[in-house]
């Protein structure tokens, strides 16, 4: 009986709850308690304390799910008006999206349970908010308990019910509720490979490697060379992001492109979505953060695309802030690479947004996994979705170093098979000659990989600013952003004949290849074997339809080779200070044989800036350095310049902002990173103090620090800093000092200046983690 009344309780107290704020409560649509949980295969251990602080992703559901499944079916039908008529974010919202009033209304409940909103927006469909685990438990009617993971040696938090909220709809998923899936980078090292399959190191890569990089290790350019062979497309205008859960330290980058010969001309941006920390500490320098796949994901889509406009690394801790970052950043990116894989508690959590992206014209390529064949205990997820494009691997041959396509044959560990999430099978898997007897797919579910690319144990990775590796790491992982890349090509020729992005690129590529086209326009892979699959002619459960020829860009572009030139501006805004001078540059793309000189000019500057080009004109494919030189007296402000290229009376223009800025006075600034630390109790942890400066300014900065408590013993190495630099504060905890969260504040004093910035630190009992 006992048992009985407190199984109850939280029920009563949900509709106590409900009558006193007017709103009926709701369950949220999607699952969130995980299966393991629910069948006993988790132990319970305990609960998270109540003073424990969470971040959490609200997301509010679709608005019109009916409406939308038809507006994509039409979106995507050639026969249509509306074929290919993407929404922008804010149409999309406008649509689909929540309602100003339901957003209220969640902003609304989020204040009202004490709850801080940390971020979101109605574009994006979400609310992210902090807070207490108390306040979260009361807010959502769950326990926040601890359970022994099944099968991994370690803790994990979760909800023992699903959640419940006071308002008068459901919201779709609360993201950060549990702990149950760590996500992994989707590559593998060859050692570890050869150990799983008790063979030796040497014996896994059985023919030479025929890569430009050291050892003949493949470069990203090289992938280019293979795939896209001929093509002068470079990706010129088109803006790619990468799915991170995890920072980076683009030294790496700057490291691999020095050590191969190379320059790369893309503007790179790390944006946290929700605070998560963009930097990337190897463990060798005191973090616990490696940038393997951060790093790889870059060098692939860059090799393939060397001239995009911009490449945005998302990163944040919960997929669904990641993504809905994704489909409302501008520049939006319409190409998008995934190499993580995880397992929600829910498959169909991030669908909304998937199904939000093909509306957009974007594209989001998933890596199909380094472990086989696909199954309950082998994460498929998010490749197994049906609106992503699903990534395989494959073993790659070329000619020569740098050289074009020469065999492939299927990746021995490429991911692939029939959805273990039961994910249906989607409409353009169900034409005639897609499954067979011969793949062995299914006809009720979804199989995959859809396409695929090189991911043997052949490639060049610089990582953790320790000495770079020659085919040492393969997996899906350095696919799907190649794919990502590639298709950055195909926009690029889209926007020059004057059409919208590919968007969604399955429906088409499905339709196409049930035609005699198919064999033009990808390496069909018809030899090798993963786990239960084996690659046949045609589509398969190993490679899917292959790896892209060149024609492919042709075939999915209509491109007719007109001869032409477009231009385009990396990067594409330049800041400038008052009296100073800065540059961008500007290349020529060519079409069709087009190899006329293109004399290039500019309009807009203001009063006070000279624009200079050098050299003054292109001819066919190549790249000027504009120059601004701005006057002292040249007023402030953002001014957009016309670059134009003029050949005949073939003309094209592209635009730079140009942002004049006043001179900043001498000054600096403090941060920490991570801005929040867990120390066990006896042991010690250290957070990068560093310091920004403007107007030259070099003095030095003395660091001291306040608060924290006592049980804390705080030092720094250095304990100044001269002008812009570092010093590691190390943070020893005592065993008597008090659990939970303590607040250190940091002061860098430079003669009378003094600037601060916090730094906490959640002391856990000894052995915690």
């Amino acid at each position: 009986m006992i048992r009985r009344i407190h199984s109850i309780l939280p029920a009563i107290a949900a509709i106590m709850l409900a009558a006193a704020t007017g709103s009926q409560a709701q369950s949220v649509m999607t699952h969130h308690v995980r299966e393991a949980v629910q069948s006993g295969a988790a132990r319970p251990i305990g609960r998270l304390p109540a003073e424990q602080v969470m971040s959490l992703d609200l997301v509010l559901p679709l608005r019109d799910k009916e409406g939308l499944e038809n507006f994509l079916s039409d979106l995507y039908d050639p026969a249509s008006p509306s074929y290919k008529h993407y929404l922008t974010p804010a149409e999309f919202t406008a649509r689909f999206g929540p309602t100003q009033k339901d957003y209220n209304a969640v902003l609304a409940f989020v204040k009202a349970n004490g709850l801080k909103v940390t971020g979101g927006s109605r574009d994006g469909m979400d609310v992210q908010v902090k807070g207490s685990v108390s306040a979260i438990e009361t807010a959502f009617h769950v326990n926040m308990r601890t359970f022994q993971h099944p099968t991994e040696s370690r803790e994990f938090y979760g909800p023992d019910r699903e959640p419940v909220i006071n308002l008068p709809f459901s919201l779709w998923h609360v993201s950060g509720l549990d702990n149950f899936s760590n996500p992994h980078p989707l590559y593998v090292k060859k050692s570890d490979f050869a150990a799983a399959h008790n063979m030796s190191t040497e014996a896994v890569v059985k023919h030479a490697t025929t890569g430009s990089g050291p050892s003949a290790s493949f470069l990203g350019s090289d992938m280019r060379a293979a795939y896209a062979a001929g093509t002068t497309l470079t990706g010129a205008g088109q803006n790619l992001g990468l799915f991170e859960f995890l920072g980076t330290d683009l030294a790496d980058l700057n490291t691999y492109y020095a050590n191969v010969g190379q320059t790369n001309h893309v503007p790179i941006t790390l944006l946290s979505v929700d605070g998560t920390s963009t930097s990337c500490v190897d463990t060798r320098a005191g973090g616990n953060c490696d940038d393997t796949e951060q790093t790889l994901d870059m060098t692939q889509a860059l090799g393939m695309a060397p001239g995009l406009a911009s490449l945005v690394m998302y990163v944040g801790s919960t997929d669904t802030a990641i993504i809905s970052a994704m489909t409302t950043h501008s520049p939006l990116p319409t190409v998008i690479g995934c190499s993580w894989g995880w397992t929600p508690a829910d498959p169909s959590t991030l669908d909304p947004y998937f199904q939000k992206m093909a509306a957009q014209g974007q594209n989001f390529f998933a890596a199909s996994g380094d472990s086989s064949t696909w199954s309950t205990r082998n994460e498929a997820w998010p490749a197994d979705d049906a609106h992503v494009v699903s990534v395989g691997g494959t073993d790659l041959v070329t000619a020569s170093a740098a050289g074009p396509w020469q065999s492939e044959t299927a990746w021995v560990d490429s991911g692939g098979g029939i959805s273990p999430d039961k994910i249906a099978i989607p409409t353009w898997q169900q034409l005639s000659g897609v499954i067979n007897s011969s793949n062995k797919g299914s006809t009720t579910l979804r199989s995959g990989p859809d396409v695929s690319a090189n991911a043997n144990f052949t490639f060049y990775t610089c990582a953790n600013q320790t000495a770079c590796l020659a085919n040492t790491y393969g997996g899906t992982s350095f696919a799907a952003p190649m794919w990502a890349g590639y298709i950055a090509l195909v926009n690029q020729q889209l926007a020059t004949n004057g059409q919208p992005t590919i968007g969604f690129l399955n429906p088409t590529i499905y339709n196409m290849n049930v035609t005699s086209g198919y064999s033009t326009n990808f390496h069909d892979i018809t030899s090798g074997t993963s786990g239960s699959f084996s690659a046949v002619t045609g589509y398969d459960l190993v490679t899917g339809w292959g790896s892209p020829t060149p024609a492919l860009i042709t075939a999915l572009s209509g491109s007719t080779s007109t001869s032409g030139f477009s231009l385009s501006a990396s990067p594409g805004s330049v800041s400038v200070v008052q009296g100073a001078s800065g540059s961008t540059t500007i290349t020529s793309t060519v079409s069709g044989g087009f190899n006329s000189a293109v004399t290039l000019s500019a309009s807009g500057a203001p009063a006070g800036v000279t624009v200079g080009f050098s050299p003054s004109s292109i001819t066919g494919t190549g790249s000027s350095t504009l120059t601004f030189t701005v006057a002292s007296t040249t007023a402030a402000g953002t001014y957009s310049i016309a670059v134009k290229g003029t050949s005949g009376s073939t003309t094209s223009t592209t635009n730079v902002s140009l942002t004049v800025t006043g001179t900043a006075p001498a000054g600096f600034s403090i941060s920490a990173s991570p801005a929040s630390t867990s120390i066990s109790r006896t042991t010690s942890g250290s957070v990068t103090i560093s310091s920004s400066v403007t107007g030259g300014f070099s003095s030095a900065i003395v660091l001291s620090s306040s608060g924290g408590g006592s049980g804390l013993t705080v030092t720094f190495s250095p304990t100044s800093i001269t002008g812009a630099g570092s010093s590691t504060m190390t943070v020893r905890v005592g065993s008597g000092a008090s659990l939970g969260n303590h607040t250190i504040t940091v002061t860098g004093k430079s003669g009378s200046t003094t600037h601060t910035t916090t730094v906490t630190v959640n002391v856990l009992r000894r052995g915690a983690r």
